[in-house]
């Protein structure tokens, strides 16, 4: 009789434990559910600012992982939309997505429509050539055929200074950069970063010394929310005091 009881009690002392912890991750889940959401847009094909793993699903880079960073600064859930460049403003002006983070220029344009967070990296925009091209300078451009990726400030410089009749917008600078291989456009004015991603990838390209032009980047959100813009400034203050970004940026742009 004892044995039976003996029994019966380690049966139940064995469910009860299993019960424990099946509620503790689901309390765990629960807890992450229950976080209110950041909702970021990009457009992932950018490196080293935003593009895909090799698993082809998961989005990397400087952006998503500073996005995440004051995403848990914030105690908020982080999700990821990849759309196209030139339709990210209008997305988080309509409230489809809370936050750009996408190698995003601030400039006085923008900042007509959107609000900007603070500065957390320098973009520096550069032009390539193949090796064996008559461009050497800014000043050879005059004339020549531009690719650049559309809604950026490559585009949008270009598009100024030397008319849209010698631009070709490209829905990314991966498309620009084989319309160069094929011959279609004679240059492409890029970011320095994705830049040197494109060359190594791509044998007989080039990037001129020359600089095209030096620029801020920071996060997008709208004018409406004030408060996410306040919050995503201090989060991203501590992440800058503490080394966060620094070690990011560092993470993925190597000192030269």
């Amino acid at each position: 009789m004892k044995k039976i009881l003996a029994l019966i009690l380690a049966i139940l002392m064995v469910a009860s434990l299993a019960a424990c912890g099946g509620a503790n991750d689901t309390d765990t889940a629960t807890a992450d559910d229950a976080k209110p959401e950041l909702v970021m847009g990009t457009n992932a094909a950018f490196p080293p600012y935003e593009f895909y793993a090799e698993d082809g699903e998961t989005i990397i880079g400087i952006d998503a992982e500073i996005a995440q960073a004051v995403a848990d600064k914030l105690n908020m859930k982080l999700t990821i939309k990849d759309m196209e460049f030139d339709s990210l403003l209008t997305a988080v002006q309509s409230g489809a997505v809370d936050i750009v983070f996408a190698g995003l220029t601030v400039n006085e344009e923008r900042k007509q429509s959107v609000d900007f967070s603070m500065t957390y990296a320098t973009g520096v925009q550069v032009i390539i050539v193949k090796e064996d091209s008559d461009i050497a300078t800014v000043d050879d451009l005059s004339g020549k055929t531009i690719g650049v990726q559309a809604g950026t400030t490559g585009d949008i410089y270009c598009t100024d200074e030397f008319g849209q009749e010698n631009v070709k917008q490209f829905t990314n600078g991966a498309l620009a950069v084989a319309a160069l291989q094929n011959g279609q456009v004679d240059c492409v004015v890029i970011d320095n970063e994705p830049a040197k991603s494109f060359v190594a990838a791509n044998d007989g390209l080039k990037i001129l010394d020359t600089e095209y032009a030096v620029e801020d980047y920071a996060a997008a959100i709208s004018k409406e929310n004030t408060e996410l813009t306040a919050k995503v400034n201090e989060a991203m203050e501590a992440l800058k005091a503490d080394g966060t970004i620094d070690n990011i940026l560092a993470k993925y742009i190597k000192a030269e």
